[in-house]
């Protein structure tokens, strides 16, 4: 049962969280739209568009931030809480430090069920509706009309290539399709272009397929040492592929929900694609980054719940170093993903475990 105790600083937590949220809020929109005003004007964007951009871009980036505002938030009301002596008294009436931290943790629960929510599923769908923005109004230019040197396995033993896609044509040119079984070359089609005709709806199973078909082909099958070629102008065949599958960058992980992220990354490893590091970053990171929630309360209370001499400036000042280290080392450590130095899971999660082990020695060090 929560008692009184609790509520007044679950009260103080949320109530110092959501306002520095507001306050910073309102000053990042305001840089923007100073930064890109006289792209609104050049391209006379709408306002209700303009509108709908800023109700997107706000939990964006609150989620992105969310632990640096919760560190800060906290060191701030439990430094003021210290200087009054509020602390001394609680703890002098008997309730124990771990007691203590409990509507913190409450509201540090309630925060993570917040921003894993919409960092998982919430947020991916605006961050497309925010690059779409960028891109209609070419503030920002987001997607390309081209692919280059595609090589991706569409299914166990059958690997496509295709040295150039046009996406407004939905066609590729200088292509390739070989099938192997047990490791051995059974046919290889080649053919100078390959488009695709829309999906269609299988007669027997009422699935929709996605049809291809080849132009200008060569096929060829294998068995043993002999070899059958057949040549002709036109091969129809159904591929388990989408044009827009070979447009899907490493940006576009931010756009996808967390179901869509692990099929992809589970469709990826099939196709034996190796570019896939920076999806697996971005799935950890919908774990990692709300689980600071918790690193950063157990911080920041117990660096803040002694009272020192000279108020909460000497906190406020810590608490901005580490929060700032904390973001840096998080941003930093990800990017040994793509030079191979670290898994992705490690990369992500090392910042935590750093700080919680911070965290636990400040918690041994805390007055009891």
């Amino acid at each position: 049962m929560l008692k009184r105790l609790d509520l007044y600083i679950i009260k103080k937590f949320l109530g110092t969280f959501f306002l520095a949220i507001v306050l910073v809020m309102t000053i990042a929109i305001v840089f923007d739209v100073t930064e890109k005003m006289d792209d609104f004007f050049e391209e006379q964007v709408p306002l209700k568009d303009i509108v709908l951009y800023y109700l997107d871009f706000i939990p964006y980036y609150m989620n992105m931030f969310a632990p640096l505002f919760i560190f800060i938030s906290v060191i701030f009301f439990t430094s003021k809480m210290a200087g009054n002596s509020e602390i001394i008294a609680i703890l002098a009436s008997g309730v124990s430090y771990r007691r203590l931290m409990v509507p913190y943790f409450t509201s540090a629960m309630l925060l993570f069920l917040i921003f894993f929510i919409m960092g998982g599923y919430v947020i991916p769908p605006a961050n497309g509706k925010l690059l779409d923005f960028l891109d209609k109004y070419n503030i920002q230019k987001i997607k390309s009309e081209n692919a280059r040197n595609i090589q991706m396995m569409l299914a166990p033993g059958s690997v496509l290539y295709i040295e150039t896609f046009q996406m407004r044509a939905k066609s590729g040119y200088r292509t390739g399709l070989e099938h192997f079984e047990d490791k051995r070359l059974v046919s290889r089609v080649t053919a100078e272009r390959i488009r695709f005709d829309g999906l269609k709806e299988n007669d027997s199973t009422h699935v929709m397929e996605p049809h291809w078909h080849f132009e200008n082909y060569t096929k060829r099958r294998f068995e043993g040492l002999r070899e059958e070629v057949t040549y002709g102008a036109r091969l129809d065949t159904i591929l388990p592929l989408e044009p827009e599958e070979l447009f899907i960058t490493a940006e576009q992980s931010q756009q996808m929900t967390n179901p869509e992220l692990k099929k992809y990354i589970n469709q990826q490893r099939l196709r034996g694609a190796g570019n896939i590091e920076a999806f697996e970053t971005e799935l950890h990171k919908r774990y990692a980054s709300p689980i600071g929630v918790f690193i950063m309360t157990l911080l920041a209370v117990t660096m803040s719940s002694r009272k020192v001499r000279g108020g909460m400036g000497k906190n406020l000042g810590v608490g901005l170093a580490l929060s700032a280290i904390y973001v840096l080392f998080s941003t930093v450590s990800t990017t040994f993903t793509v030079n191979g130095v670290m898994s992705p899971f490690m990369a992500v999660w090392l910042p935590n475990f750093i700080f919680l082990a911070i965290g636990m020695f400040l918690y041994t060090r805390a007055p009891k």
